[in-house]
This record gives structure tokens, sequence and C-alpha cells, in this order.
């Protein structure tokens, strides 16, 4: 089963050439936003190994790959064959229009991307160790992302939007970190949906308390929120990420509309006001678990967007998580995140091939 999924995702898509998208603007970007979903954040390019299962420093190459969480997620949703847009910073040189150009051929609205004339785009060596852990190393000294202002907003993209997603590094530095926060209450003025993938990656931030800090100062603000395992126990200081009773009382707030808690391979959880449960993981052989978590994201705001009744709806939350769980075992097929971003094809056929077996 993993060849076939691995073959169902083609080397175009790393621009993301499907005859079955819909027409971009001249900005990127579909032409139908009833159901858009902007991605706030970091936009990067990941280094790769180009095997599996070494260090960093063991490496004896890499390929590079787009990445950062909010722009994987823009590109996801569009590869899935939804509305997104991406605001961000990146810097004035080759790497940076790259990557506003990636977002443009993959039909994400990038309109709100502005670059830096004084940074540089970030970097980062990302690989999956023998152990299963992974390993980061970033080039931010500061880099463009953290350098966004106020004044860079494109509110008007934001105000368009159904959906607003965004991380937790946009909160780390300053001025991003107030345009991160100006750009949520515009979205939540708008009569967004406010998104939360808070993506722990703690060699950014100051210190272990800063992050949890700075992450949770933000909580109770989102409608959805997506965690790992590894995120609660973190968040919690130390509490069990399988206790449904933490998850409870210490995550879940009263304006909540979803909780999910990813599991890898496993599958999800998930917390609304009115149900819980549990969707099983679709398996695959692994290649790179780079960008799965964002793929998944993607996943879920792609069928929320297109249907707000799935807060309410059992049965269909259960299926769009499924779907999700699906686009991220279809991207841990692929080396690179945006690489490997699967089409709603590909999706369906994977799906349609673990129905086969049961």
């Amino acid at each position: 089963m993993a060849n076939n999924l691995t073959s169902a995702l083609d080397k175009k898509l790393v621009l993301g050439e499907d005859s079955k998208d819909p027409s971009p603007d001249a900005k990127g970007g579909s032409k139908d936003d009833k159901s858009l979903v902007v991605c706030f954040g970091e936009m990067l390019i990941d280094f790769v190994p180009t095997v599996g299962g070494v260090s960093l420093a063991e490496a004896p190459a890499f390929k590079k790959a787009p990445g950062g969480a909010p722009a994987n997620v823009a590109v996801g949703v569009s590869r899935l064959g939804g509305s997104s847009g991406f605001i961000g910073k990146v810097g004035d040189d080759e790497f940076g229009y790259l990557l506003a150009d990636i977002l443009k051929q993959n039909n994400v609205n990038n309109s709100g991307v502005r670059f830096d004339p004084s940074a540089r785009t970030a970097l980062a060596f990302v690989t999956l160790r023998a152990d299963g852990e992974r390993e980061f190393l970033f080039f931010r000294n500061p880099s463009a992302d953290m350098l966004l202002r106020e004044s860079e907003l494109d509110i008007n993209l934001i105000q368009q939007a159904r959906i607003f997603h965004y991380g937790s590094i946009s909160l780390i530095d300053e001025p991003c970190r107030s345009t991160h926060l100006a750009a949520m209450r515009i979205a939540k003025k708008s009569g967004c949906i406010l998104s939360y993938d808070p993506n722990l990656r703690l060699p950014l931030w100051p210190s272990e308390e800063a992050a949890r800090k700075g992450i949770m100062s933000i909580w109770d603000q989102a409608d959805i929120i997506k965690i790992s395992e590894d995120e609660i126990t973190f968040l919690t200081g130390g509490d069990d990420p399988y206790d449904d009773n933490v998850v409870l009382t210490k995550l879940f707030h009263p304006n909540l509309k979803l909780l999910v808690v990813t599991e890898g391979s496993e599958g999800c959880r998930y917390y609304t006001q009115k149900f819980r449960g549990r969707v099983a993981g679709v398996k695959v052989k692994p290649v790179d678990t780079t960008g799965a978590g964002d793929a998944f994201v993607s996943g879920v705001l792609n069928s929320i967007a297109s249907d707000l009744s799935l807060f309410q709806v059992h049965k269909g939350l259960r299926e769009a998580l499924l779907f999700a769980n699906a686009c991220g075992a279809l991207t841990v097929t692929e080396r690179g995140a945006i690489p490997a971003m699967p089409t709603r094809e590909a999706v369906l056929r994977c799906l349609a091939q673990v129905a086969d077996k049961k």
C-alpha cells in the first residue's frame, strides 16, 4: 500500500500543477473565496536529509523544500481544492521570491506576503533520527518572518476569510507578536473562525516557561485547536496526554468548538461541546514526517470551511477527521512538507484502499 500511496504523489505537486485546480487570479488563489482559509505566520526553506534515520551531522546531503507550518497549511488547503491565502514576511532574496512564487503556483493567494530588504528568509534543517526523534536547526538572527509589522498586514485578505489560522512561532519576537495579535483582532471582528496549532518549537523560545506562557496567552481566543501528545505534556507540566480529564479540565475552554489531539500514525482524538471520540490513523510506510501535522490541519480546515455544521454533526466530523488522517499519512510518504501535500483525489484513493482492506 505504501508504494501505491507514494506513486499517487506525482513530482509535479512540488508546484501544485493539477488540471482540476480552480484558475488562479494574478496573486494566486481561487476566485471563489466564500470558504477562504487565511494562514498567518512563517514561511521558510526546509533542508531535509536525502536519506532517512540520520542526525543532521550524519546527513550526507540535503534536499531543499519550502516549508513553515502556516504556509504548509495554506498550500495543503489549496491542494485539496479549497481556497487559501497566506500572510507573512520573507527576505528580499532569492529564497524569499522562490517561496512567494511557490505559493502562487500552488494557487494560494500571496497578496499578504511582504519582502524585507534587511533580513534574510528563514532556514531550517530538519531530520527524523533513527530513534524516531525529530531534530531541528534554525537560522533566524533575525529572519524576515520575525519582522512583519502591523502596518504591513493585508487587512482586506483577513476580512475575506472564513477561517483564520496561525501558530505560536509568530508570538516569540516583536514586532511580529504585536502584528499577530492585531491580525487576530481583525479576524475575530470580521466573524472569522480562529484556528490555532501551537506547533511547539522549544529551541526558538528564550525558555520553557516563556514558551508555555506565550502559547497559552492566546489559548482562550481560539475556536479550533490542534495539539499533539507531546504538547499536552509540555503545556500541562507533565500530565498524562492520554487522560481525557487532563484535556477537558486544563485545555478545553468554554468557547472552543473543536479540540483535536493528534497521535501520529495512531490517528487522533477529538473533543467538542457535544461529543468526543477517537478516529484511527491510516497506516503507511513513513519516509519523512515533516509536514504531517500541517497536512492533517489542512484536511480539517478545508472540510470545516466547506461545511460549518461539522461542529454539530458527529458522523460528519468523524468523516472529516478520517480524511485529515489520510492527508497526514500521504504526506509522510514523501520528503519535505509542501512537496508532499496531497490532492483531494489522492486522499480519496487512499481512503478507498483502506476501505477495501476492511
